[in-house]
Parts: C-alpha cells; structure tokens; sequence
C-alpha cells in the first residue's frame, strides 16, 4: 500500500513540475458531452492534428466528462465519437488560456442515411471509471445474446448469479436500478435484453442510493429511439439434457409521435426445469450417532411463465414530462418435487419417499407515476415519483409420503395450502443542483409502507381413510407491517484538475410491527434508525493515471418471507422455514484503485456486522433439521483484481483476474471453526468476428476453492460458445449458443455446526442448447420514452 501512494505521489509531483506555466500553446481541454435533454452521453473523445488529422490522444467518456493534458498545441480539433451520438468535430485555437473548458457540448442522435458508408467496428465490452465503476457494454456483444437479464448478469465480470442472488466479488449482494431508478426483481427479469444499451457495475455506490445492499447495478435501456414504430420478436429454444426443453416468446414494441411516446412488452416461458440437490448430514459422535442421504430433485413445469408491461409517456418541452407505466408477471408452475432420504442411526436404518405434485400461483403487479423537470440551464433537475406494489400467490400442494422403518411400510397424504399478500406503497422526490461544471448537489427523500399477510394451513390424512385433518404445530398466520423513512445529501465538486471528491450522507428510520403464530404467539413492534456516511476521492494525475478511494456504509435488511415462519414442507425430517428473529446486516467497505493506460487495479476491505447467513439446524426431534436464515456475529473480506480489455478490428477481449479473503466469526450456533483460504477468480470474455459472415463468441469464468472459517465452498466454472449471423440487412439476427459445455457450475460445499457436518451439492440447468431468432421491423425516426421507477428497496426484499 505504502508502494502504491509513493508512485502516486511520486508521478503527481512529476507531473507538477515539468508544468510550463508561460507556455503559449494549449495545455489542457476539458468539457462535458451532453443531448439536447442536458443528459450526460458515452462514447470517445480523439484529439486530432490539425496539419494530417493524425490522432494525438484518445481517451473514453462515460458519465459526458472527459480531459485531455500535455497537449501543448496551438490550435486542435477534437472529434467526438459514440453509437449513442452523430459525429462532433471542434476546433479550438490558444486565446491567452492554456486551461480551456468547453462546459457542455451538445451533441445529437445518430441518423445515418442510406447513402452513407458506415464502418462497423468492434464493440469494447468494458470501460473503467475513475470511481471503481465498471461500464459494461450489451449492444452488438456476447451479453445481447442472453435469453433474460439474470443470464446477462451471469456473464458479467466480477459479477456472480448463484441461489437467487446477484453479488459483486468482494463486495456481496447487490440491488437493481433501471436507468438510476432502484427496480424490484421481478422488475428486472421482465426487463428484455434487446432494450439494454449498457450495464453499469457501480462496487462505491453514493448517498444517492438506497442503503440497500453492499453494491448497486444500473441498466440503461437503449434511448433516442426514432420517431414512429420500432420492435422486436424474438423466439427462443433451449434444449437441455439434464431438464429437457423449454421455449421463450418475446415481443416488445414502441411508438412515438410528437410529444407522445408508448412502449409494450411481453414475454412467455413455457417447458420445463430442473434443479438438484444432494445433501449429507452426519453426526459422528457414537452416542446420538446419525447419517442422513438426502436427494431432493425438483422437475419444474412451466405452465404460465410470463411478464408484461405498457407505458406512456407525455413530453410538456425538452425539459420535462410525465409517464405512467404498468408492469407484472405471473408465474404458474407446476411439476413435482421428488425427496428421498436415507437415515441411519444407533437404532436401524430407515427411509423416506416423498413426492410434492406443485400447484403454485404468483401475481405480481407494480403501477408507477412519474414527473421530471430540468429546472435550469446548467442541469439542475427534479424528480417526482408514486408506486403502488401488489404480489398474490397461493399454493396447493398435494403430498405423498411413503416410509419404511424396521421393515414396516407407512404411507400418508398432505396437503400444504398457502395463500399470502404483500402491497407496497412508495413516493419519493429528488432534487439536484448543479451550481456550475464542478460543483453539483443532490438531496431527495423517500417514504414507504408495506403490509404483508399470510396464512398456511398443512392438512394430514392416513392412506386408508384419507381423511384430512388440520396440523396445528405446521399450520401458521403471519403479518408484518413496515415503514420506512429516507433522507440524503450528496454533494461532490472539482478542485481544480486533478482532483474532485464526493461527500454525502443517508438517514433511513425504520418502524415495524410483526406477528406470527407459529410455535407459539409472538409478537414484535421494533423502531431504529440508521446514518449511512460515503466519501469518494479522484486523483486525475495524467491521462494514463487516475485513482480513487471512498469509504461506503450500508444495510442489508431480512427478505420479508426470510421472516416469515411459514413451513415449506420437504420430508418429515426436512424443513423450510423463515425466521423472526433476522437482524438487518450493517456493511462498512473501503476501496483503493487505479486505472493505468488499459489496466484498472483494485484492493478493498470490507467489515460486516450481523451478516446473514443460512444453515441447516437441528429440529425437535432427534433426526429432524429446519433450513433457516440466521445471523452470524461478524466478517472480514479483503479483495483485490486487475483488469485488462483490448480490442482489435476482428478480436475484443476482456480479462480479470480477483482475488477475495473471507473470515466469518460466530460464537452463537456451535460452529466448528475451519481454516481461512482465498478464493481466486478469473474471467475472460471474447468475441471474433469474420467480417460479413458471423460472430464467434468465446466466454469462460472460474471461480475457485473458498474457506471463510465458518464454512468452505467448493469451486465452479462455466464455458460458453455462441455463433451469430445476421441476414436481410441486419433485420434478422440467429444465435446458437452452446451454454456451460461442460456443466461445472454447479454449487456445493460443506460446513459443521451444533455437532452435524454438513456436506451439499446443488446442480442447475447450465447445460444446454440455444437457438434464437431475432426479427426487428419499424419506420422510426426518434423516441422520448425514458422509463423511470421508483425506488423499490421493499420489493427487493418481498422474495
């Protein structure tokens, strides 16, 4: 660490002084590339001699800001290039300033004419920002050809999709925004992959943020659309060994006219899926000595997998509109669960079949109201936003269970009846000023309540006379009620060139009220409030070195059915269940990088209070174990990676190399403490085009052996390989894929606590086959729709 400030320093200094203050010739261009809507664009700005057009620097732009230095030239031009925009050349003469700010530059949509010559080239997958943001291009990459969002995500670097979360390596679980605007998961995976222009990994999130989660993704849907009607329909076959075949129906479809703007979506999931899991329990001590073999295999069946959605949008100028939109999806599946467990013990060996016919229904539906208003010449805005939130689901599981003990056969029927409700209500405003180019202060505030009910009822009948009676120990009502309030500041500005920071600050009071029959009447009303500080430092010291260093605070609340006792039923010595008790997790995190020419460096520290975790612990009866959410005393996590991307004109590649050390701690669940080893991995993305025929798309990722004291995970990888062509003039897009070759994503692991080892193996449908068809048709010329949500860190959690 000592090293790395030293050469900062040392570079800073070395730079100071070879300054010539009484040079006449430009020294330094800087400026911020905007729209017509003051929105900050992506793309490239090269420095160009005026004598040959022979480019002197070139440097990327991802939030609008770029600087050049050491130019020392009298007169230059300046070109500037993106998909997001037409071409900007500028020239710009020394007048007695070699410092010379641009302010903003206005740059317009991309409509190429069909006389123009149009050279394509290869699209860079990554770019780096100063501030530890990771861009991450899905137009025209390997990432466009993701049947759904959550795949997408899969394939990123330094991002991980495993058991129904999406993590940032060394940072953890992250939250979802839609083009800055915090989204719920069921938002996200209606999101279709065709209208996202980019993903934004952002591992030091602001006080803009919700304090939700350690580390936030924005996805940025494709804007500048052309006036009049513009669509895709795309049809998916998977084809896979291991779960059979299913299908994927997308349609989307936008319309603008004037100051009217519409867009619809749907998409259907049909077939089949699977998921397996083989767990070993073993208590080794000879007294209570016990064994248990446990399979549980579900064979999903896909019977209404579908998410929809419309908006409108009404432009009253360029500075301000209002757009209402309805979403949701339903998910109807059915299937069977089938569980086969295995027990030896001192008394005998005996062995449980159980096979759960699915009846599941789930409806989620989400109404928001938005207004936004540029309020100044200088970009000053102000947004308002309402969301009403409704999920409905009901199950009607029908169970049979068949046991064979000390010879003797016994057969039994269950039914597991669920029906639970959530509604959400939010409004928030946010406001930021912008005083000139280096100074910009934001503050907003956030209001919500949630309302939660469910009721289980678990019926029980022999096979004899099958007739049904209640359960009472499984049976259960639970309620919640939440409130939560939110205020923050962020305030960031530049001193001089080489240096800006950002300071902010984040307050969320949270009041709720719990109550469950389960195991006995409890009841919970608990009120607390929390401050979360960031701090974000750059260091500009050249064009080809830049650092950061920030300090982010945040929270990670319980998922609301984590908190739920309800039974989720698996054999009779097997159980789900939620846990009333979760604390929310506190996350404090510090980061140091670098960016040097095309390698971007990072090491972190990352501390955790009550971070939540899960086991498997032991039941009220000797065999028995409940699955359950609980929270650990502490963690340590230290992380570092580098990062390199390179692109030719038929080869783009992206690489990363991270390390991540973990300790956990826990002196309350009888842990048995392990050793602590890092965990390496190691990422390469790349994509070879044949000019005029296809795309060849190589993506492979591996993610080591990991021992964090507590417990240790075993390692798994993943190979992917995609052919794509294009046809009827770039109309009609085929991709076939073929995903995880070698099905080595596969999540297992082992760990020991009250006395039980615990071994377990999870395998997912990776393995398959893919072929898309893409057809996009339409006559437009531009689209306004900018589709705004409001933040939902309580649908996040209502999973």
């Amino acid at each position: 660490m000592k090293f790395l400030i030293s050469v900062f320093i040392f570079i800073y200094c070395f730079f100071l002084a070879s300054t010539n203050v009484k040079a006449q010739t430009i020294k330094n261009v800087s400026g911020k590339v905007v729209n017509q809507n003051n929105e900050p664009m992506m793309g490239t700005v090269s420095l160009l001699s005026v004598r040959d057009s022979v480019i002197i620097k070139q440097q990327d732009f991802l939030d609008g800001i770029f600087q050049l230095s050491d130019i020392n030239q009298k007169e230059i031009i300046l070109k500037l290039t993106s998909a997001e925009f037409a071409d900007r050349f500028l020239n710009v003469i020394f007048k007695d300033k070699e410092n010379i700010n641009l302010g903003s530059v206005i740059v317009f949509e991309n409509n190429n004419q069909l006389n123009e010559v149009v050279i394509k080239s290869q699209t860079s997958l990554l770019k780096y920002g100063a501030n530890g943001t990771i861009d991450v291009n899905v137009a025209n990459t390997l990432l466009a050809t993701s049947s759904s969002v959550n795949e997408l995500l899969g394939r990123v670097p330094n991002v991980v999709v495993a058991e129904g979360q999406i993590s940032v390596l060394g940072k953890g679980e992250t939250i979802i925004y839609l083009n800055g605007i915090l989204i719920n998961y069921e938002r996200f995976a209606a999101i279709p992959v065709s209208q996202i222009l980019k993903v934004e990994v952002i591992s030091n999130p602001s006080s803009k943020y919700d304090a939700e989660g350690k580390a936030v993704i924005n996805i940025i849907t494709k804007r500048n659309i052309e006036n009049g009607i513009m669509g895709t329909a795309s049809q998916q076959v998977t084809v896979s060994e291991f779960a059979g075949t299913s299908t994927n129906t997308l349609l989307d479809f936008n319309y603008t006219k004037g100051k009217f703007s519409f867009i619809t979506n749907y998409g259907l999931q049909l077939g089949k899926g699977r998921e397996l899991l083989y767990t070993t329990r073993t208590r080794p001590n000879p007294d209570e000595f016990m064994r248990s073999q446990l399979t549980t295999d579900w064979k999903r069946q896909f019977n209404n997998y579908s998410n929809f959605g419309f908006g409108l949008q009404y432009s009253f100028s360029e500075k301000d509109y209002i757009s209402l939109a309805y979403s949701g999806n339903i998910e109807d599946l059915g299937g069977v669960v089938e569980s086969r467990n295995s027990i030896d013990n001192n008394t005998g060996n005996s062995f449980y079949a159980t096979d759960i016919a699915k009846n599941d229904v789930l409806l989620n539906q989400f109404i928001n109201l938005n207004y936004n208003v540029i309020t100044d010449s200088k970009g000053s805005s102000l947004f308002i936003g309402t969301q009403y939130s409704n999920y409905n689901g009901t199950v009607q599981d029908f169970i049979d269970e068949n046991s064979l003990v000390e010879d003797q056969n016994t057969e039994k029927y269950l039914k597991n009846n669920v029906v639970n409700g959530i509604n959400i209500i939010m409004a928030q405003a946010d406001y930021s000023k912008k005083s000139n180019e280096n100074a910009k202060l934001e503050a907003g505030a956030k209001y919500s309540y949630a309302t939660i009910k469910s009721g289980t009822d678990f019926l029980i009948a022999n096979a004899n006379d099958m007739i049904f009676e209640l359960d009472d120990e499984l049976s259960s009502d639970f309620s919640y009620k939440e409130k939560i309030g939110a205020a923050y500041f962020n305030y960031g500005k530049s001193l001089g060139e080489k240096f800006n920071f950002s300071v902010g600050a984040r307050g969320e009071w949270t009041n709720y009220d719990l109550f469950t029959n389960a195991n006995g009447t409890q009841k919970f009303s608990k009120s607390y409030g929390n401050i979360f500080p960031n701090l974000l430092l750059n260091f500009d010291f050249s064009d080809d070195l830049k650092a950061h260093a920030s300090y982010v605070s945040r929270i990670t609340r319980p998922r609301y059915q984590a908190l739920n006792p309800y039974v989720v039923y698996q054999d009779p010595f097997t159980t789900i269940e939620g846990n009333p008790n979760l604390l929310p997790e506190k996350v404090h995190a510090f980061e140091i990088g670098a960016m040097y020419k095309k390698f971007d460096f990072k090491i972190g520290y990352t501390f955790k209070t009550d971070p939540i975790s899960a086991a498997a612990l032991r039941g009220d009866t000797p065999n028995s174990y409940i699955l359950r959410s609980l929270n650990l005393e502490k963690e340590h996590s230290y992380f570092a990676s580098v990062s390199r991307s390179f692109s030719a004109k038929w080869w783009t590649s992206t690489n990363t190399v991270s390390m991540n050390l973990t300790k956990a701690v826990d002196n309350a669940y009888s842990y048995a403490l392990g050793p602590v080893k890092p965990q390496i991995y190691l990422y390469s993305n790349n994509t070879f085009t044949i000019p005029d025929w296809f795309k060849i798309q190589l993506l492979a990722w591996y993610l080591g052996d990991k021992s964090y004291g507590l417990r240790s995970d075993n390692s798994r990888s993943t190979v992917t390989v995609g052919i794509e062509r294009n046809f009827f003039e770039d109309a009609l897009k085929l991709n076939f894929t073929a995903n995880d070759i070698f099905h080595d994503f596969m999540v297992s692991g082992n760990y020991e606590v009250g006395q039980t080892e615990i071994y377990y193996h999870r395998t997912y449908t990776t393995n398959y086959f893919k072929l898309i068809a893409t057809y996009s048709f339409g006559n437009s010329k531009k689209t306004n729709y900018k589709k705004s949500e409001v933040e939902q860190t309580e649908n996040n959690r209502a999973r």
